[in-house]
């Protein structure tokens, strides 16, 4: 691990890092002067400046939303010492990459985990435990600060896919951004009195996430238009094929499908990878592990251990 991690952003992703590394002392700091006090009186070590919790960082990571991170990034660039490793927990990667300034080795990087709370308040040190964390690999990425961060983020029980950020961010519009914007329409059409006293658990379920603050879901959304547009118009093909096979009365294919496309995740039958960290195409073979699905577990001892899905 990085001799010295500063955690910029102490929300419910970035607090709850904070709190699973925060007894190494790390530092971590927050816009909000409420949010910097309660992360105080729970006894972490909480920074006033930007340029405070990072000038003697190794790495830095950054757990804000989109729209602050134009401002937040300008700012680590001037403060940050060259060479500096610095990642991000967004949803989203291309857009944060191009913001991205000073003498940095940048590696994008989106915890799969969360849930709709928000705040410090939120933060739970266990939210990654068993999840996948992405961590993207681009031609230009350092291989070298990509293993050191993939051997801090499996350290704390994580699991790590490589991939890039233009695959990563096709994927997230399909399993993450499109669900808000389909929770988000579930709840408006069931908005009527009686809709709302019968609703259980499949509409607790399948709305879950309409409980997100709306600006946050805004931003992710729009930071992924492209993508998301892409994502949306096959949704809404799925729901007319749906409306045609019920004027048919046929509608058990429809379900079949989504049954068993549902019924194969979380994938099970997963095969051991092993990886040699000093091999000349280390990085291809990295991003062929994430293009099958697969993620390494362990980073270290003189290799890179993983599972992926059997063929």
């Amino acid at each position: 691990m990085s001799r010295s991690v500063a955690i910029l952003g102490l929300g419910l992703i970035g607090g709850s890092l904070l709190r699973r590394l925060g007894a190494a002392g790390q530092p971590g700091y927050d816009a909000d002067p409420e949010t910097r006090d309660a992360a105080r009186a729970a006894g972490f070590t909480v920074a006033d400046t930007v340029a405070e919790a990072v000038r003697m960082a190794d790495l830095v990571i950054v757990a804000v939303p989109l729209p602050a991170m134009p401002g937040l990034l300008a700012e680590v660039g001037k403060a940050a010492r060259p060479g500096t490793l610095l990642t991000d927990m967004a949803s989203v990667k291309g857009p944060v990459a191009e913001l991205v300034a000073g003498p940095v080795r940048f590696v994008g990087g989106h915890p799969m985990a969360g849930t709709e709370k928000s705040g410090f308040a939120a933060a739970d040190p266990q939210l990654f435990d068993g999840a996948v964390w992405v961590l993207c690999l681009e031609e230009e990425t350092d291989l070298a600060g990509w293993l050191e961060l993939a051997a801090l983020v499996t350290s704390i029980g994580a699991r790590v896919l490589p991939t890039t950020s233009e695959a990563h961010d096709a994927a997230v519009a399909r399993i993450s951004h499109l669900p808000h914007l389909l929770a988000a329409a579930l709840t408006q059409v069931a908005d009527e009195p009686l809709a709302r006293s019968l609703a259980a658990g499949s509409f607790r379920d399948g709305t879950r996430v309409a409980g997100t603050r709306p600006e946050l879901s805004t931003a992710m959304c729009r930071g992924n238009r492209n993508a998301l547009r892409l994502a949306l118009a096959e949704a809404v093909q799925k729901l007319t094929e749906a409306g045609e096979a019920l004027d048919r009365d046929d509608l058990e294919p429809f379900f079949r499908a989504g049954y068993d496309l549902r019924s194969s995740w979380p994938v099970a039958d997963t095969e051991p990878v092993t990886l040699d960290p000093t091999s000349a195409t280390l990085r291809t073979e990295l991003l062929a592990l994430g293009g099958t699905g697969g993620w390494l577990t362990s980073v270290g001892n003189g290799s890179l251990e993983g599972r992926r899905p059997r063929p």
